[in-house]
């Protein structure tokens, strides 16, 4: 069997798949995020432990020799180890918002437009620049002590194998330090971004993906593993997003939008980011938005409606839900995809007296499909959409997404990432997979002709509301 582990940021699971590309099962074990003041912050002792015992439950439920593992995980954020991949502190998460104040300094003075100019990555609180530079500033003790500042995925892979040094790769390398052109570190901008005496901390760039055997921690002892790429571009494989203008939206707790490309335009307003692969030259333009899933769960929340109910809500109130307006961006440290936003909240409008729990539910599903299709946009989408993730088990939903971004979809379902895990690992151990099989969809989605034309109306009034939004945010 083919292993695939995705270390998420609330889940972690190992997926087992057969020569053909059938998930066998699945073993999940959620992990713990910290929250307060703006501080988002991952115990990494507890999510390696995770790995390990998802590993075990999965190797012990499917009995067979494992043939190779692949691993991804969320990326961002800052994992401080020492030389044993063992953490000097907590992880601050990708979704941390303590490095605001400091890219607000750099929207202002330039150093955000100049970086994107340079690497295609428009900084947000939670990337590793912002972070290491609040660091740096507030806590320079932590990154004394470490040997190396790496991404999620790599602190598990030097934990599993017991490499000697911390590796990250071209993927994660992406934001904020990496040329796409070299796919090598731009020492320019570590030295704008104020971290040239801590040049050291990047994890070198394995290129492609690294390998090596595990030690027997979950996998048995001498599996084959590789590291990599990062849960976006693993998700994009795991689809079969690999053609230059097809796009994946993940519709999870991160809202991402996807798009294969041969180009690299650093003009225009600067968001989101080019996510360089295995493949030299090839790319993914990338709008990963803030949030996603999570907007809704926080409605359901407070509502106190189930995630059960959400289809027959979403039936019993008509496109438009009644007046009701969800603008999605719900995230604390504000909005990173398809602009940069750090002070941009979430609004409901439209609301009385009269409005329903349906209404809400709907309206919110609304937004985050136009904050979708602004994505999908921005990213440069001109071919077939594949979707995935935790949304794609509302069929309901995926039909609304199909009218609001008025376009087919390939519904992939199962455990995306950790299938593009398995693919990327097969590829650099010359493997030879059927990968079309791997990444059939087990749905396609058409949109409703009215529905879709009532839904491009909303997207230009939700434009028009967002924009005067941004404005306010600035204030």
């Amino acid at each position: 069997m083919y292993v695939g582990i995705d270390v998420g940021t609330s889940m972690v699971k190992a997926a087992a798949f057969d020569g053909t590309g059938r998930e066998l099962t699945v073993e999940a074990r959620p992990v713990g995020l910290s929250l307060h003041g703006g501080f988002v912050e991952q115990d990494m002792e507890e999510v390696y432990g995770a790995v390990v015992a998802v590993l075990r439950e999965l190797t012990a439920r499917v009995p067979e020799p494992v043939e190779l593992a692949g691993l991804t995980g969320q990326g961002d954020g800052v994992w401080l180890v020492d030389q044993e991949g063992r953490p000097v502190r907590a992880a601050a998460s990708w979704m941390d918002g303590r490095a605001h104040e400091l890219l607000d300094q750099w929207l202002a003075d330039g150093t955000f437009e100049t970086v994107f100019r340079r690497t295609g990555s428009a900084m947000f609180p939670g990337c590793p620049g912002p972070l290491l530079a609040w660091l740096d500033s507030h806590d320079p003790k932590s990154l004394d002590a470490a040997t190396a500042a790496v991404y999620c995925k790599d602190m598990v892979f030097q934990r599993l194998t017991g490499a000697a040094r911390a590796l990250t790769d071209v993927s994660d390398a992406s934001m904020p330090f990496l040329d796409p052109r070299t796919r090598s570190y731009d020492n320019r901008v570590v030295e704008l971004l104020g971290l040239t005496h801590r040049r050291g901390l990047l994890a070198p760039i394995s290129d492609p993906v690294a390998t090596a055997l595990a030690k027997g921690e979950g996998l048995p002892a001498d599996t084959r593993i590789a590291n990599g790429p990062y849960d976006l571009p693993s998700s994009a494989l795991g689809a079969g997003v690999t053609t230059p203008g097809d796009g994946l939206l993940i519709v999870g707790t991160c809202l991402a939008a996807l798009v294969a490309t041969t180009d690299l335009d650093l003009t225009g307003e600067p968001a989101g980011l080019y996510i360089s692969t295995d493949r030299p030259g090839h790319r993914l333009r990338a709008m990963p938005a803030m949030v996603g899933t999570a907007a809704l769960d926080w409605v359901l929340s407070t509502t106190g409606v189930t995630h059960e109910e959400v289809d027959d809500l979403l039936a019993a109130t008509p496109p438009g839900a009644h007046g009701v307006r969800v603008l999605p961006y719900f995230a604390p440290s504000g909005e990173r995809a398809p602009f940069v936003e750090p002070h941009l909240r979430a609004e409901l409008t439209g609301v009385s007296l009269e409005s329903t729990k349906a209404d809400l539910v709907r309206a919110t599903c609304e937004g985050i499909g136009y904050a979708a299709r602004h994505c999908l946009s921005s990213a440069g989408l001109t071919g077939s959409l594949a979707v995935c993730g935790g949304g794609t088990r509302s069929p309901a939903w995926m039909r609304l997404l199909a009218d609001v971004l008025g376009r087919p979809l390939r519904v992939v379902e199962g455990e995306v990432g950790a299938r593009g895990a398995v693919l990327a690992a097969a590829e650099r151990y010359g493997i030879a997979l059927d990968t079309a099989a791997w990444t059939e969809p087990t749905a396609v989605v058409e949109p409703d002709a009215g529905r879709a034309a009532y839904y491009a109306k909303g997207y230009e009034e939700h434009l028009a509301r967002l924009t005067e939004a941004r404005d306010r945010a600035r204030r």
